[in-house]
């Protein structure tokens, strides 16, 4: 598994959030398999996706992050 693999998963996972949802990156996974994943291949995702988030119209960065720094992110709704 590479992050680019990860950031897949990542991106189809979000299609079951709502709209106005917020999330980690790790939300997307669960529990026992986010902990599968070494250290330095989650700060690679977490690279990764936050440049996806910074050119998609599907979900935003937000200006307060959570606990340790890690980065939250809201759905937006589709546009038309």
């Amino acid at each position: 598994m590479t992050p680019q693999n990860l950031l897949d998963y990542c991106i189809e996972e979000i299609q079951n959030l709502e709209t106005g949802d917020t999330f980690l990156v790790r939300d997307l996974f669960k529990g026992y398999e986010w902990l599968k994943y070494p250290h330095n291949m989650r700060i690679t995702l977490g690279t990764l996706f936050l440049n996806y988030a910074n050119n998609s119209d599907t979900i935003k960065p937000l200006v307060k992050k959570a606990g340790q720094g890690q980065q939250r992110y809201e759905k937006l709704k589709k546009k038309r």
